[in-house]
């Protein structure tokens, strides 16, 4: 076996170029590989992290007559009392915060501008809430008796030129089945770098929202965020009620689960795609090899060498090849993953519905996927060797030495 590398890397020396630019041509294949998994991954793992902190929660409670395809006020298909439930839900240990919002659908104007949004009554010292309080861009995050102020998303406040302090009319459902309209007071803006929904998502106390839309005492959810979205089956198992319902973050996000599976199996014809050129480039090299050492096939196999020694040999030199190219591509595919990884790119609001994707991607490289390609980036390698290895092994030792 030492004889074989031996003779592989003199083999391989003979045309330093071309081995050379072979190499370079699986390090290419192989960081491809990398930096296209590790941006899939970054971005399932960024909508489904969005839409966990935004919109789903790992865990919400309903009322058993909730319908998650309309937005209604009625005060059956709300929670009633909803701090009661809320007391019991954080006695549990895994649960890190449960906050009621109430959820109306109305139409912010100002002028000749109008938006249908999304009116959330939320608590604002709730540590679910955080995120929103983070991304506070100008101005203050509304006051729990703030009776006039409402936060509004970056991109709604650039489109009607708001800022803060401005005044715009909004227009909400109640829960008697008619409208009612107010003026009110933009008092922050904010961002999640989620443009689909800062855009349509408007935020007010929740006392103020509840007399706003005529729920009374009542919530249309109850957010829980717990320390392992892993645990939502079991605590959903404790919270169980006769009259309302408790959804995981799951069932909630199939739109998400879904997009991933799809976006695996089209990733899967990519990856194909990227090692069919790299293994041909390989394949190609190793074939000019064969022809170019035609005739010292043909003495070695005239001097008593088997043909299995021929295949061998050159399935070595395939594999040396396929070693310092990989190595190389998970030199650069790493060194890209991870600049992508602190840095992102835009790629602005891409128009999904049933998720909420954010305006930058992250790269996410994960140990498994990097095990995965590489071992398949090997195999395939040695797979594409397997034809020049076998064409040399097949030659006639007299037609050889005449070749």
């Amino acid at each position: 076996m030492t004889q074989l590398f031996k003779m592989a890397f003199r083999d391989l020396g003979r045309n330093k170029r071309r081995t050379l630019l072979s190499a370079l041509a699986v390090s290419v294949g192989m960081s491809l590989l990398l930096l296209m998994a590790s941006v899939v991954a970054g971005e399932m793992r960024g909508a489904l992290q969005n839409t966990i902190q935004l919109q789903s929660g790992h865990l919400q409670i309903r009322s058993v007559n909730y319908d998650e395809n309309k937005i209604s006020l009625k005060w059956d298909d709300l929670i009633a009392n909803p701090q009661g439930v809320i007391a019991q839900v954080k006695a549990l240990p895994q649960v890190t915060d449960a906050t009621p919002r109430l959820i109306a659908s109305g139409i912010v104007s100002r002028g000749e501008n109008s938006r249908g949004v999304q009116l959330i009554g939320i608590d604002p010292s709730a540590p679910a809430n955080q995120v929103f309080r983070a991304g506070l861009l100008e101005g203050a995050f509304i006051a729990a008796d703030d009776r006039e102020g409402i936060m509004i998303g970056k991109p709604l406040a650039q489109k009607f030129d708001l800022k803060v302090g401005d005044t715009v009319s909004l227009l909400v459902n109640k829960s008697e089945g008619d409208v009612d309209e107010q003026l009110v007071i933009v008092r922050g803006i904010y961002t999640t770098n989620t443009t689909s929904y800062d855009e349509s998502t408007v935020f007010m106390p929740l006392a103020k929202a509840q007399v706003f839309t005529g729920a009374g005492d009542h919530a249309t959810i109850i957010f829980i965020l717990l320390q392992d979205r892993e645990l939502a089956d079991v605590v959903a198992a404790a919270i169980q009620s006769s009259n309302l319902q408790t959804v995981t973050w799951r069932g909630m996000n199939k739109m998400v689960v879904q997009f991933e599976d799809f976006a695996g199996a089209y990733m899967v014809v990519l990856y194909l795609i990227v090692l069919g050129i790299t293994a041909t480039v390989v394949t190609n090299t190793l074939v000019m090899a064969v022809f170019e050492r035609t005739r010292e096939i043909g003495i070695l196999s005239a001097i008593g060498m088997k043909g299995g020694r021929i295949m061998a040999q050159f399935l070595v030199e395939g594999a040396l090849i396929a070693t310092g190219g990989i190595i190389g591509g998970l030199i650069l595919g790493g060194m890209l993953s991870m600049y992508f990884a602190k840095y992102g790119f835009y790629v602005g609001d891409m128009g999904l519905t049933g998720m909420l994707m954010g305006d930058q991607i992250y790269a996410y490289l994960t140990l498994n996927d990097a095990i995965y390609l590489t071992v398949t980036a090997y195999v395939v390698t040695l797979i594409a060797s397997l034809y020049p290895a076998t064409l040399a092994a097949r030659m006639e030792p007299v037609e050889a030495l005449h070749g």
